[in-house]
């Protein structure tokens, strides 16, 4: 084994570096306000059976890839069947995926930066200053926001320049339970308010008048994009993972965790919402306007503000080690340089990339792309189309050109599950998982 080639210390390490590639600004920043713009509990019912029933088969597929082979996403795939090299191309359309979304993942890392320093200073709660006015200004000031993206960009760099062990694993270790804990404290202040209850109904309950064949490409790319499935980067986590660690464990438990941050999000944000009279379809300032509100009505506010932005930054960057990490294996394994000298190299790239996106809000503004901002149609390309076309191919490969006694074996191994549980996941990606991808998006093109 190289010395850039690392492996995970143990099987928890993994399964909160999994959680913490899923969890992040896809449960806690996206899903909230896609589902207030997507009519509540609806939305929210389709996009965890779109994550038991569509997620969690390819969350398998992309841990018997990387486990099976042992390798980082492109290689994974020529090794498997090496008689068929074109299929290396879905792992290079992985490394691009991860690159383009961190070109806007990295702006909002950015923002939260920004947001964690004034509430530590608690600037943000003061009296006299207006959540939606902080935010809008923060956004549309251009040198905060490069500050931002730099500050990001700069912690990434130096996690990943340490290595698996000693940097991912160790950051996702305390990081991830210190999310959890905040998480209830703001769920169980949020569901005190006066008006909460209207919240929490809006979020459960189900209303299907507002489901519309872009809400299911959403709830689907919602589901690909909470579990950081489609672009290969579970493939290459996995790579790290030794052969006695059971996956459908592993995977349930990813997406367990997945689903719950997404629950509690919801419970979080929408009492609060409808507590104070503001619009569920705010978009993606929602977090950051709504939380201010929450905080500055709870004792020590400016505290319990200040410790849950700087979490919600720890679940961002988690994700963003993902990205990072499957680049830079991918390049590592293919010019054999330096881990620290490509990861420095990779995040000066990534930060001039991201550059457009995050000006997007300012001088950028009146740049459109197919009528969206630079940012909004940079995070349609990845979200909606990318994602969902990688999970297809991915899906394809494992179902119909991986050698199943390949998979099975893979699956199995290390686990106590049966072949009925191997019958169920390779129906699911026969027929369900493939079926359900074309149908979303065939409606969404019929629907434009």
């Amino acid at each position: 084994m190289s010395e850039n080639k690392g492996q995970w210390s143990s099987k928890l390490g993994f399964i909160l570096a999994s959680a913490g590639a899923a969890i992040g600004l896809g449960a806690i920043w996206k899903l909230p306000y896609v589902t207030g713009q997507s009519g509540g509990g609806a939305f929210f019912l389709i996009f965890v059976l779109f994550t038991l029933l569509i997620g969690l088969p390819m969350l398998l597929s992309e841990y018997i890839l990387g486990r099976g082979t042992q390798s980082e996403a492109v290689t994974a795939y020529k090794k498997v069947v090496p008689t068929k090299p074109a299929w290396a191309w879905v792992g290079r359309m992985g490394v691009l995926g991860c690159f383009l979304l961190l070109t806007f993942y990295s702006v909002v890392g950015g923002w939260i930066f920004i947001y964690s320093g004034l509430g530590v200073s608690g600037a943000v709660i003061d009296s006299s200053v207006n959540p939606g006015d902080l935010f809008g200004k923060i956004i549309s000031t251009p040198w905060i926001t490069l500050l931002g993206l730099a500050l990001f960009t700069l912690t990434n760099v130096l996690v990943i320049s340490l290595g698996v062990q000693n940097g991912i694993e160790k950051a996702n270790k305390w990081m991830m339970p210190l999310l959890f804990v905040m998480f209830i404290i703001l769920v169980i202040r949020a569901l005190t308010l006066d008006g909460a209850m209207e919240g929490v109904k809006f979020f459960l309950w189900p209303d299907f008048s507002n489901i519309t064949g872009k809400a299911l490409l959403e709830a689907l790319g919602q589901s690909f994009f909470g579990l950081a499935v489609g672009f290969s980067c579970l493939v290459t986590y996995s790579s790290y993972l030794k052969k006695d660690v059971s996956l459908p464990n592993s995977a349930g438990s990813v997406v367990i965790l997945t689903v719950l941050v997404s629950f509690l999000a919801g419970l979080a944000i929408f009492p609060v919402v409808f507590a104070f009279d503001l619009e569920p379809q705010a978009g993606p300032g929602l977090l950051f306007m709504v939380l201010p509100t929450a905080f500055s009505q709870m004792p020590f506010g400016e505290v319990f503000l200040a410790l849950f932005l700087l979490l919600f930054l720890f679940a961002t960057l988690t994700s963003s080690f993902s990205l990072y990490e499957i680049i830079v294996a991918a390049f590592i394994e293919k010019w054999h340089m330096s881990r620290s000298v490509l990861t420095l190299l990779l995040g000066v790239i990534v930060f001039v990339a991201a550059i457009p996106s995050a000006l997007s809000s300012s001088l950028l503004a009146d740049v459109s792309i197919f009528g969206k901002s630079i940012f909004d149609a940079t995070d349609y390309l990845v979200s909606n189309l990318m994602l969902p076309l990688g999970n297809l191919l991915i899906a394809i490969f494992i179902a119909y050109v991986v050698d199943k006694d390949f998979v099975k074996k893979e699956l199995l191994m290390g686990s106590q599950v049966g072949q009925g549980f191997y019958n169920t996941y390779r129906l699911l990606m026969l027929v369900v998982v493939p079926i359900v991808i074309i149908v979303v998006l065939l409606n969404m093109l019929i629907q434009k």
